[in-house]
């Protein structure tokens, strides 16, 4: 066992307060060693009181089968897992099931190969982010399909915004931005029938970084990146908590259709429409400023000569 393996083993098993020196004794580390365990325990979900005279167990931020499944009852399937390859993998052989009810919602802890657009790696640290993939089984047309990345992106930020109380902002299409850096990024993903043409599955993968230390990201992206509580405070909220208020909100969403609200919301949530934009189409690169979101999700570009839209790939901002 590890040292923060013992501390917690003894913290939960006498469920009172132990100072550090007891601690420290009963393992024969120093109280800096105890007080750095406490430390990567809470950042790994693990709640602690900090007491005059030592430290109280008294709870952890894992996740609840039960209390998930009684909270989404709109949710049939949850799966929950230690480590996964990426919950996106998971959702996407589970589509394969004719059996499985659906929505699906599949979790994990860390992902050892979680990925976002063009195959680009996911940071997913254990206990420190919110790794899930919903899989759906809609069964329509494609232009009949809602638009689940931008209803999705609505749901998560709003439900951050109401329980964090700061604004996030949108980047179209599919990122999420806290303070000026990466928060969360989603993914949707279609699988059709070839006879039919019908869409028979939808998996919306969404990584959050929750709890991540600032230097704990990558140095490739830790100057753009960062987390809901990225220093040394404690987090307000559960990860369980947070995950309930987004398929609340994305289900509340759904039903609402074929209502256009989210729309204007998402516009609204925007940090992309008025500024200049750089996108590449057939390998040609292109500046213009970012006009208009459509109904349908697409981009509106004007460039100095024409006016592009863009309903997929990727845009680039100056800082972002």
């Amino acid at each position: 066992m590890t040292t923060k393996e013992k501390i917690l083993t003894l913290l939960q098993k006498e469920d009172t307060v132990l100072s550090g020196e007891k601690l420290a004794q009963a393992l024969s580390i120093s109280r800096t060693a105890v007080w750095k365990a406490i430390k990567e325990l809470e950042k790994e979900g693990y709640h602690f009181e900090h007491l005059a005279n030592g430290y109280r167990f008294v709870s952890a931020d894992r996740y609840d089968q039960a209390a998930l499944a009684a909270a989404l009852p709109m949710i049939p399937t949850i799966q929950i897992k230690d480590a996964v390859e990426s919950t996106m993998k998971e959702a996407k052989i589970a589509a394969l099931d004719s059996g499985l009810a659906t929505p699906a919602l599949f979790l994990t802890e860390t992902q050892t190969g979680g990925h976002g657009r063009f195959e680009r790696p996911f940071f997913s640290p254990k206990k420190q982010g919110i790794y899930m993939s919903l899989l759906l089984k809609p069964n329509q047309a494609f232009q009949e399909l809602p638009q689940y990345t931008v209803l999705a992106a609505v749901a998560v930020a709003e439900a951050i915004d109401a329980l964090l109380m700061k604004e996030t902002a949108i980047k179209w299409v599919n990122d999420l931005y806290l303070d000026g850096k990466k928060i969360c990024g989603i993914l949707s993903e279609a699988t059709s029938d070839f006879e039919t043409g019908r869409i028979t599955s939808v998996v919306i993968g969404i990584g959050i970084s929750f709890s991540i230390p600032q230097q704990q990201f990558p140095a490739e992206i830790r100057e753009k990146a960062t987390s809901l509580f990225p220093g040394e405070e404690y987090p307000t909220f559960s990860r369980a908590a947070l995950i309930q208020e987004i398929w609340r909100r994305f289900f509340q969403l759904l039903a609402q259709l074929p209502d256009m609200d989210y729309m204007a919301r998402y516009r609204q949530k925007s940090f992309v429409l008025g500024r200049p934009v750089q996108f590449t189409q057939q390998g040609v690169t292109y500046e213009g400023i970012a006009k208009d979101i459509t109904n349908t999700g697409e981009l509106v570009v004007e460039t100095a000569t024409e006016r592009k839209v863009l309903s997929s790939g990727e845009i680039s901002l100056d800082r972002y």
